[in-house]
């Protein structure tokens, strides 16, 4: 399996055409005329699109389910050693995956920037054992509730740090995320748990991995990127985790190896489905995580969803959804000439 897109139906077929025409024999009569045949049917635009947004919900709800396992597996065992179990599985996929792609591992592994590539692996698999101790301690629905601020962070600190220019609607959005936030804490109504503070920590370390890669990406191509995330972060969870190391039940083997699963095969349609269209276009899908976070949340761990958390997660939601439209708004005259 390659990084690199497919071609695409349309280039396979003019190219088959073009070589048979450039080898067939000339015609016995002038007047004959060759007899046309029917394209073979293509992709459209809207077809790709449609096929990638479901391939989007369809990860968000793999992702919900890896989210279910890795609370119930955090329970029973050290956090820092399930999610070092789950990286050496991914490093295994990302190396297999570099290996099968154009240039192979040597080109997987050059990078312009490896000092900020390993920060960018680290940040992220750390923020991986933060979530599973708010899964254990809040429970899923409260974790990812608070967490879907992380958009928002990176609009507020993309200012400061990559220099882009924030206007006051993307700021009240912002405003607006974080008193759903404290519509979610209530504070002043209820004892303030401390390990409310995971989520929101751990939002705020996904939105400077977000940033880091964003910076990364002006000198590594996303093969690249992929390939260091999984390789330092298993690196860096070894180095941790091996210190925690306990016998797992055989019991919880089948847990354990379907959140491996669920991680490789999650990764592996995200990166078809953002072969199929812009990554801006299927952002939103992304939402539906916390629908389904909510229902397995409730079904299977009995957690309780107060009007609070739905009140709160709603308008993080739409402040979400806002700055990704106003995104949207702002780079469609730089991308097309505006009509007279």
């Amino acid at each position: 399996m390659s990084h690199s897109p497919p071609s695409s139906p349309v280039t396979q077929a003019g190219a088959a055409s073009g070589s048979a025409l450039a080898t067939a024999p000339p015609a016995a009569q002038p007047a004959a005329q060759p007899v046309a045949r029917p394209a073979p049917p293509t992709a459209t635009p809207r077809d790709r699109q449609a096929l990638a947004i479901g391939i989007m919900c369809l990860v968000s709800f793999i992702f919900a389910i890896q989210d279910a396992l890795s609370r119930q597996l955090g329970a029973a065992y050290p956090p820092v050693l399930i999610v070092m179990i789950r990286y050496w599985f991914f490093a295994l996929f990302v190396v297999t995956l570099a290996a099968r792609s154009q240039g192979g591992l040597r080109a997987a592994v050059r990078s312009r920037r490896p000092g900020m590539q390993v920060a960018r692996g680290l940040l992220l698999v750390a923020e991986v054992v933060v979530m599973i101790v708010a899964y254990v301690q809040l429970g899923l629905v409260e974790t990812h509730a608070i967490f879907t601020v992380s958009p928002l962070l990176v609009v507020a600190l993309s200012g400061p740090v990559l220099g882009e220019r924030i206007g006051w609607r993307r700021w009240v959005a912002v405003a607006a995320g974080f008193a759903g936030i404290l519509v979610i804490l209530q504070p002043g109504l209820r004892v303030f748990s401390p390990w409310a503070a995971l989520p929101l920590l751990a939002a705020l370390m996904f939105a400077a991995y977000g940033l880091l890669t964003r910076m990364v990406a002006r000198d590594d191509s996303a093969a690249v990127s992929f390939f260091w995330t999984g390789l330092s972060g298993a690196v860096g969870i070894t180095l941790v985790g091996v210190w925690r190391m306990e016998p797992i039940a055989r019991a919880d083997w089948p847990a354990l190896a379907a959140l491996c699963a669920c991680a490789a095969v999650a990764h592996y349609l995200l990166i078809r489905a953002y072969e199929l269209a812009e990554a801006s276009s299927l952002q939103p899908f992304a939402y539906t995580q916390l629908v389904w976070v909510s229902l397995i949340g409730f079904v299977v761990f009995g957690e309780r969803v107060g009007p609070n958390v739905v009140i709160g997660a709603t308008v993080i939601v739409a402040a979400g959804l806002f700055t990704w439209w106003r995104s949207v708004q702002r780079a469609r005259p730089a991308a097309h000439t505006p009509r007279g």
